[in-house]
């Protein structure tokens, strides 16, 4: 067993616009957390690994291309394998527990 200090705490970014801390990686999944301030920019780009998002802090819109949707804290978001998505009209501090299978880039 291991408890992951710090996953999907909130944490404001240095100088870019959001910021991606991956605090657990095995082969088939890792575990990290993303924030976007209030006002950022998510400019992510569809990954080749299947995620999920938990909402820990804040709310915004994630888009994709056939749907729109508002999130705040405790919504779960699945986005498969290589969907355009991004997080849009980010109204408070955005902090998101990220959760990918299998690890982030494995795949590249």
């Amino acid at each position: 067993m291991e408890i992951i200090e710090g996953a999907g705490a909130w944490t404001r970014p240095g100088d870019d616009a959001t910021d991606w801390n991956e605090q657990l990686r095995r082969p088939d999944l890792s575990v990290g957390t993303y924030c976007i301030p209030a006002g950022g920019k998510d400019t992510q780009s569809p990954h080749t690994e299947d995620e999920i998002y938990v909402v820990t802090a804040g709310r915004a819109t994630i888009t994709t291309p056939d749907r729109s949707a508002e999130v705040g804290p405790g919504a779960v978001i699945f986005v498969p394998a290589g969907e355009e998505h991004r997080f849009t009209d980010i109204t408070e501090d955005l902090a998101l527990l990220v959760v990918f299978g299998p690890a982030y880039g494995s795949r590249g």
